[in-house]
């Protein structure tokens, strides 16, 4: 089974989210992705996450009317 994927990821997001968008200290610039793309990635590696696991979210269960044997 291929490793998960980042578990502070929830945390990176926050932190990112803390931090301005764009900084720039002698004459170097640094710009993180947006917010938004940053979100939808988390939702994409969760669903793919989902995905892999056994049973994709379906539960068979025998239903038995009570009284019958």
């Amino acid at each position: 089974m291929p490793p998960d994927p980042d578990p502070d990821l929830d945390q990176a997001i926050r932190d990112n989210a803390a931090q301005p968008a764009k900084a720039s200290v002698d004459g170097q610039s640094v710009e993180q992705h947006p917010l938004k793309d940053q979100i939808e990635a988390d939702r994409y590696l969760a669903s793919k996450d989902a995905a892999r696991k056994p049973g994709l979210g379906i539960k068979f269960a025998k239903i038995v009317p009570p009284g019958s044997v």
